[in-house]
C-alpha cells in the first residue's frame, strides 16, 4: 500500500481528493488544521499547520511517503525553501499551480500555451514576481522544472468552485452569495459580461488529482485540472440570479475597482491585475491531457449548474466566510446603491 501525505487536504479540493485516493487503495495521512469529515481504517489526521518548516521537516524525513499531495499555497521565498525538500524526500511531489499563470495567447488554454511571466511586457506588473499570484505561481513552477529532478507533478486547476467557495468575476460567494441572501445587488464589470470562463466544480478536479498520484507518467508533466465546459460571466450572473435570486448591475470596470480597492482614489494593482489578467481573459480550457491519464471523460463530469446548486444550498448567512476584506466591498457597494437611490429621488 503506497502512503501519500496530503498538505491542506480539508479545503476546496482537498476534501474530495482525499476520498478517491482511499478508493484508490492510498494509506492517507492528511495534514490540516480541522479533521478530515471522513473516516477510514487507512485514513490518519495530523492535526497540525503544514507551514511549520520544523514539523513538516521532521514528518516527511522521518516516514518516507510515496506520494506528497501540496494543496498549500507559498510566497515564492518560502518554496524556494521547500520545493528541494519536498523533492528529495518523496518519489512524487505534486504541486498546485494555477491557469492564472497562463497569458491570453491561445484559446483554448493547454499545458503549453505562453505564460504571463515569459510574454508580459508590462514592465510595473513583472516587478511583482514575489507578490502577484500568477507570476509567483509561474516562479514556483520553474523550481520544479529547472531542479534538475523528474518526481514533480504540476497541476493547473482553472477558477473550482467548491464549499463555501464561489465565483463571480472577481467576487467571492462572501460578497455576492452573502448579499444575495440578504436581498441586496451586487456590481459587476461590464467588460467581463462577454468574456468565456471556465468554472470546475471541486469533486471533479479533486478527483482528477487524486488519479495522477502514484503514475509514473504524470512525472514530470504538467496537467490543466478542469472541466471543458465554460460559459460567459454574464451567463453566469444569469445563473446565479436563477439558483440564489442574485440581483446584479453592471458598471464600468474603473467603477467597480475603485469598490474593490480599499482606498477609492488609489486602486490597487493587484484588484487590477486579477480582473484585467485573469477574469477578462478568455479562459476556455483544454482537459483533454488529464481526461487521458486518469481514464477520465468529459461527459462523466457534473455540468456547471448542478454543481453550483448542489454547492450553494449547503450555504446560509450563517456560515458564509465574509473577511474584512469582504466586509468592506459590502459595505462600499452599500454605499454605491444608495448614492444611486438618494440621486433618483
Amino acid at each position: 500500500m503506497k502512503k501519500i501525505l496530503v498538505l491542506g487536504g480539508t479545503g476546496a479540493m482537498g476534501r474530495y481528493a482525499v476520498p478517491e485516493l482511499l478508493r484508490l487503495g492510498f494509506s492517507v495521512d492528511v495534514v490540516a488544521l480541522d479533521e478530515p469529515a471522513i473516516t477510514h481504517e487507512h485514513l490518519t489526521a495530523s492535526i497540525a499547520n503544514a507551514m511549520d518548516d520544523a514539523w513538516l521537516t521532521e514528518k516527511i524525513t522521518k516516514t518516507h511517503f510515496d506520494v506528497i499531495l501540496d494543496f498549500m499555497s507559498y510566497t515564492l521565498p518560502q518554496f524556494r525553501v521547500r520545493a528541494p525538500l519536498f523533492l528529495e524526500n518523496t518519489d512524487q511531489y505534486m504541486f498546485l499551480s494555477s491557469c492564472r499563470v497562463y497569458a491570453n495567447e491561445e484559446v483554448p488554454v493547454r499545458e503549453s500555451s505562453p505564460r504571463l511571466i515569459d510574454v508580459s511586457k508590462n514592465k510595473e506588473y513583472l516587478q511583482y514576481v514575489e507578490k502577484e499570484y500568477s507570476l509567483f505561481k509561474a516562479a514556483e513552477e520553474d523550481l520544479l522544472t529547472k531542479s534538475g529532478k523528474k518526481n514533480w507533478t504540476i497541476i493547473l486547476p482553472a477558477t473550482t468552485f467548491s464549499t463555501g467557495r464561489a465565483q463571480l468575476v472577481t467576487l467571492e460567494a462572501g460578497t455576492f452569495v452573502y448579499r444575495a441572501l440578504q436581498g441586496k445587488p451586487v456590481v459587476i464589470p461590464i467588460q467581463a459580461k462577454d468574456k468565456p470562463a471556465t468554472m470546475s466544480w471541486a469533486g471533479d478536479v479533486g478527483v482528477m488529482i487524486a488519479r495522477l498520484a502514484g503514475k509514473k507518467e504524470a512525472l514530470g508533466e504538467k496537467f490543466i485540472a478542469s472541466t471543458a465546459e465554460y460559459h460567459t460571466w454574464g451567463e453566469l450572473a444569469e445563473i446565479y440570479r436563477d439558483l440564489i435570486g442574485l440581483k446584479y448591475e453592471w458598471v464600468d470596470q474603473e467603477e467597480y475597482l475603485q469598490i474593490m480597492s480599499k482606498d477609492r482614489n488609489a486602486i490597487s494593482p493587484f484588484v487590477r491585475w486579477q480582473l484585467e489578467y485573469a477574469r477578462l481573459f478568455d479562459r476556455i480550457t483544454d482537459n483533454s491531457k488529464i481526461l487521458a491519464i486518469t481514464g477520465m471523460k468529459q461527459e462523466e463530469l457534473m455540468p456547471f449548474y448542478d454543481a453550483m446548486k448542489m454547492e450553494l444550498a449547503k450555504l446560509s448567512l450563517d456560515n458564509l466566510r465574509v473577511d474584512k476584506i469582504r466586509a468592506r466591498v459590502n459595505e462600499r457597494m452599500d454605499e454605491y446603491f444608495a448614492k444611486k437611490q438618494e440621486e433618483a429621488k
